[in-house]
């Protein structure tokens, strides 16, 4: 089954995450099939701390694809901060 999880990244005590599209059954670090986006938490300033290709990430979850739990609240902090002003 393909899963939508993160993957770990960054330097020891400076945790950078790739959001991924990967089978389940790959280690949390190993091989996957399309990077989505990334979450940086350590991110400061103009620095931008969480990005998502929407189009991709639905595309795979038309597929069958399921969101891990930390992706899906993610991703409801995506939608809400990038939200048009009106």
């Amino acid at each position: 089954m393909v899963v939508i999880r993160l993957s770990r990244g960054g330097s020891k005590k400076r945790p950078f995450y790739n959001i991924v599209a990967t089978d389940s059954r790959n280690p949390l670090g190993g091989r996957f099939n399309e990077r989505i986006g990334y979450y940086n938490p350590m991110a400061s300033g103009a620095a931008t701390r969480l990005f998502m290709n929407e189009a991709s990430l639905n595309a795979w979850i038309a597929k069958g694809a399921k969101m891990s739990d930390t992706v899906a609240r993610l991703y409801k902090e995506f939608k809400k901060t990038s939200a048009p002003v009106a």
